[in-house]
């Protein structure tokens, strides 16, 4: 097989996925503009919510259309002069309780927030039950011969 034909195969591979590396920076969400007045609210508010999307980052750290979405949602639901509490419960009944980097307290979300604890108690719980079963079993007494050979073992190990 030609060397120059598979010089330009790889070549072309090289280029598409830088392509497709690439390809994000140049969509970059516009900023929302925000009312002076709003704007500690509105960052806070970005603060809490996640990203859909990314999942690990907040709204307002995303560069993702849904994120851009949600910060403009967000901010005409402060010009419409909703409470912070109002946009935080509108967003997690639209998209769930994931939307929210610090989940509400209630029977929905027991296991997430209670969960862990009750997985270290029974870690916990089975670790020493583990430990008094070996410590309280019973004593094997050695009879005469058992010892007399432990010692001449224990002779020849000092020697």
């Amino acid at each position: 097989m030609n060397h120059s034909f598979l010089y330009k195969i790889g070549a072309f591979h090289i280029v598409v996925m830088a392509l497709i590396m690439f390809s994000n920076q140049s969509f970059a969400v516009e900023p929302v503009d925000v009312s002076p007045k709003y704007e500690a609210r509105y960052h806070a508010l970005l603060a809490e919510l996640r990203c859909l999307v990314c999942q690990n980052q907040t709204i307002a750290e995303s560069n993702s259309e849904l994120a851009n979405d949600l910060r403009v949602e967000v901010n005409k639901m402060l010009n419409r002069g909703s409470t912070d509490s109002e946009i935080i419960n509108f967003m997690a009944d639209r998209y769930g309780d994931f939307v929210l980097y610090k989940p509400l307290v209630k029977p929905k979300t027991y296991l997430l927030w209670f969960g862990p604890f009750v997985f270290l108690a029974a870690i916990l719980l089975l670790v020493l039950l583990f430990v008094r079963k070996q410590t309280s079993g019973a004593k094997v007494e050695l009879s005469d011969d058992e010892k007399q050979k432990l010692d001449s073992i224990l002779k020849d190990t000092k020697e």
